[in-house]
């Protein structure tokens, strides 16, 4: 039964609301993160890089130091939202991305786009934190749902980022592109600052000590548990990526045909997740979180066998897609999980081990689905990925049975 505003906690009242804004929020600065995908070794060229060598370089550098960035300073963050409040750190992710953004469409060199992509990392994090806001002001027994609704709107954000790159940078060119993304972010910090509603905190260390000492310690199993739920379940999802395009080759003929299957298989896993995750989280809310996260697990392993074995690309295309809805409602699963196990003052810190462990996935999944498919062919990927989800699934039963 739904419960009246006036029966939630203070920190709860506004839950709804806050959701929305994160939602919104998370959408865009991931829109902005994602953006450059398709134009990012064009941008380089244009900053007087030319060799193509040292263009792949430079391209994967700018890439891959947002989330560096951001997996060494997540923790922190988490840890600051704790002691000195969440909305704060939305409105301090949300003001350094604007910024961010529009510098980098100012670079004059391939080093300061580099430099300005670790900036984003660094000052970012606005779907991690709200993720950390939502998980800790929603009410226990609809976590589950509303971390599943703002998984979507992340997951979104990730699709529709890479095609705006494709479409915009023609129609108004890459450094409008990024002034472009840049002003919508500062609609979110402008949302962020006037429409997000938190209860005031009183300030400091002091507080979160003395409110610490009557809360329960945390249960460091299922919270360590689910950090390594959470990178697992984006290495399970990544390991496939450096093989997809080559993979889909052996079944379709012609360069144009094989980027557009391969393009199609990708968003179609991001689709069935948006599509599965706020539903996950609802029945995760219903029967428990962790019976949820265990027969996903079994659900992704059992996927990935068929997927060795195709006869035809639009056989992975489907089988994707599938393997999509069973993820969707995970990672809320395990946020949900980590937000229970652990007391309120520690929340954000916990969570944001949590963000640097899925950072973790996020680079070992492609290294290693690179790895086996290059030393023993394409279809061990999927296998291999596959015993990897159902250890984890089984270590999950394990733990979870006896929490």
């Amino acid at each position: 039964m739904q419960q009246s505003p006036l029966a939630l906690a203070p920190e709860q009242q506004h839950w709804k609301r806050n959701l929305f804004v994160c939602v919104l929020g998370s959408f865009s600065t991931i829109v902005a993160m994602t953006l450059l995908l398709p134009f990012l070794p064009l941008y380089v060229q244009q900053l007087g890089v030319q060799e193509p060598a040292a263009i792949a370089r430079w391209s994967g550098a700018a890439y891959g130091a947002t989330f560096l960035s951001a997996a060494l300073t997540a923790p922190l963050w988490g840890k600051l939202a704790d002691r000195y409040g969440r909305k704060l750190m939305l409105i301090r992710a949300s003001l350094g991305m604007a910024i961010a953004m529009s510098l980098i469409g100012m670079a004059t060199a391939p080093w300061q786009l580099v430099a300005l992509r670790l900036l984003a990392g660094l000052l970012g994090g606005y779907a991690s934190g709200s993720t950390i806001l939502v998980a800790a002001q929603t009410p226990k027994e609809q976590t589950g749902w509303a971390l599943g609704v703002l998984s979507s709107g992340i997951m979104a954000g990730n699709v529709v980022g890479p095609l705006l790159g494709g479409v915009l940078p023609p129609l108004i060119g890459i450094r409008h592109t990024f002034w472009l993304t840049g002003a919508v972010i500062f609609l979110a910090f402008l949302a962020t600052t006037f429409l997000l509603k938190e209860v005031p905190r009183s300030s400091g260390k002091k507080t979160v000590q003395s409110s610490s000492a009557d809360e329960a310690p945390p249960n460091l199993p299922v919270v360590r548990l689910m950090w390594l739920s959470g990178m697992l379940l984006i290495f399970a999802n990544m390991s496939i990526e450096p093989i997809i395009t080559l993979y889909i080759g052996q079944f379709v003929s012609g360069d144009h045909a094989i980027i557009v299957t391969a393009g199609l298989v990708m968003a179609a896993a991001a689709l069935g997740s948006i599509i599965s995750a706020p539903r996950l989280g609802r029945l995760a809310d219903r029967v428990g979180h962790g019976r949820v996260l265990v027969y996903g697990l079994i659900a992704c392993a059992l996927l990935l066998i068929p997927q060795a074995f195709i006869s035809e690309a639009w056989q992975l295309v489907v089988l994707r897609f599938l393997m999509g809805m069973a993820l969707g409602g995970l990672m809320p699963c395990v946020t949900a999980l980590i937000r229970h196990s652990v007391p309120q003052s520690q929340v954000g810190k916990m969570l944001g081990y949590s963000t640097s462990a899925q950072y973790v996935g996020q680079v070992s999944g492609p290294l290693f689905g690179g790895f086996i498919g290059g030393a023993f062919g394409m279809r061990p990927v999927f296998l291999a990925t596959c015993v990897i989800m159902a250890l984890c699934a089984l270590l999950n039963a394990r733990v979870l049975r006896n929490r």
